[in-house]
Formats: C-alpha cells, sequence, structure tokens
C-alpha cells in the first residue's frame, strides 16, 4: 500500500504556513495518542502516519524535498541522519509541541536541543599548551557557582 499523501494526512493546503502544521498535527496527535486509545492499533497507526508528516513539512529542507519529489525525496534512504522508520525523533516532535521533556523514559539517543542542561551555565576557558596535553596534564579548577542555602 502507497503512502497518502502527507498534505493530505495533516488536512492541509499544500501553501500551509509553520503555524497551519503546527496545529493541524496537534490536533491529529491529540485524537489519535495512543494513551488516549489504548489497544487501537488503527488510532496508533494514524498518529503515527501524522507523526511522519509533521516531521516532513515542519523542516523547511525536507518540506522542499518533499514538494519536489514526493515520498522517494524523503525517504530513509533519501534522507541522510533519518531513522529507518522515515522521519525523526518523535520524542523531539512531541516535546517542542506539548512543552514536556523525557515523555517515554529513557532517551533513545541524542540530545534535546532545546532542554537546558545541568551545568550548561557554568563554563572555564582554560588554555592548554600541546606539550602538557600530550602529557596529560592536570588542573585543579575553582568555578564560583549558586548553592541554595538552608535559611
Amino acid at each position: 500500500m502507497s503512502k497518502r499523501d502527507y498534505y493530505e494526512v495533516l488536512s492541509i493546503s499544500r501553501n500551509a504556513s509553520e503555524q497551519e502544521i503546527k496545529s493541524a498535527y496537534r490536533r491529529l496527535a491529540v485524537r489519535y495518542h495512543p494513551d488516549k486509545n489504548p489497544g487501537n492499533t488503527e488510532a496508533e497507526d494514524k498518529f503515527k502516519e501524522a507523526a511522519e508528516a509533521y516531521s516532513v513539512l515542519s523542516d523547511a529542507e525536507q518540506r522542499a524535498r518533499y514538494d519536489r519529489y514526493g515520498h522517494a525525496g524523503v525517504s530513509s534512504g533519501a534522507a541522510a541522519g533519518w531513522g529507518a522508520s522515515g522521519f525523526g525523533n518523535i520524542e523531539d516532535i512531541l516535546g517542542d509541541i506539548f512543552g514536556f521533556g523525557d515523555a517515554f523514559g529513557a532517551r533513545s539517543g541524542g540530545t534535546r536541543r532545546s532542554a537546558a542542561q545541568r551545568g550548561a551555565d557554568l563554563r572555564y576557558d582554560l588554555e592548554v599548551s600541546l606539550e602538557e596535553a600530550a602529557k596529560g596534564m592536570t588542573a585543579q579548577l575553582r568555578i564560583p557557582r549558586l548553592e541554595t542555602c538552608d535559611t
């Protein structure tokens, strides 16, 4: 069975804006989410289909390839760096839309671009010569940081 047109899946026009794409996906994701439809394989398939359509149409480069070449332009073989399923990290898509972080337990790899990591605001630039790096230099650093007090 061939794949449906991504614009048809999201029920949007070919000249839809980013916001229209996001809204259409959000509507379908809420409607067909597996947590709302436990055991319903048809709803799960529609959810996956909508996620795949959103992942392609929400990325300008992927969308341009899709508009030009159809599904062949964005298949897993044509889209370098994408998973074998044909679309990117679903956790990032859902997290960006619904605002939750790691909703599916342990991360499956990669890092979230929008999530702050502990210690990301702490930085110390240390200059090391080539000789020191080659010998395995050790250095002690004192980095000022804020701590919560008991009172």
